[in-house]
């Protein structure tokens, strides 16, 4: 059976496109689910691993007057590393994670509060979600999360561009 990473890799070279990831809270786990799938290196550019906020400044490009005004543990943040990572590595989707892992609090948010950007040719758009769970639980959820969001994403453009084309809708065995 199909791993999402797998599903996600096959999406992905199926049409085309190319992914980058920015990642903060999850330190490099959603590159490495993603690059577990065989033939990632097709659909897979790289990605920044941002723990601390200079490099999502520096590097991804996040405006520090967003930072002071927002913090890193937002959707604003999480939305500007998307579309910085998208645009360092030139590829079609991007993804990024930013959030409280735990033990503490940041910025006072609540541990298991979790951004995931993804940036695309139609935009970027956040998820905002309340994780439970230990840092460790919460770091694997918030992958299982990005690497959904970017299926359903390609899914749904899959299904506007067959609705478009005037055929009926398929399914992609993706759910």
């Amino acid at each position: 059976m199909e791993s999402p990473a797998e599903a996600l890799v096959r999406v992905l070279r199926d049409a085309g496109a190319s992914v980058a990831t920015a990642e903060s809270l999850t330190g490099g786990r959603l590159a490495a689910r993603l690059t577990e799938a065989p033939g990632s290196s097709v659909v897979y550019a790289g990605g920044v691993v941002s723990y601390q906020t200079h490099i999502k400044v520096e590097v991804l490009g996040v405006p520090q007057d967003l930072v002071e005004a927002h913090g890193v543990v937002s959707a604003e943040c999480a939305r500007a590393m998307a579309d910085g990572a998208r645009r360092l590595l030139g590829t079609a989707y991007a993804l990024s994670t930013t959030g409280v892992a735990g033990p503490d609090r940041q910025e006072g948010k609540p541990v298991g509060t979790v951004y995931v950007g993804l940036a695309g040719p139609g935009g970027t758009r956040v998820l905002d979600l309340t994780l439970a769970g230990d840092r460790s639980q919460i770091q694997a959820a918030t992958v299982d999360a990005a690497v959904g969001a970017l299926i359903a994403e390609l899914d749904g453009e899959h299904a506007a561009a067959r609705s478009r084309a005037g055929q009926p809708p398929e399914d992609s065995g993706l759910g």
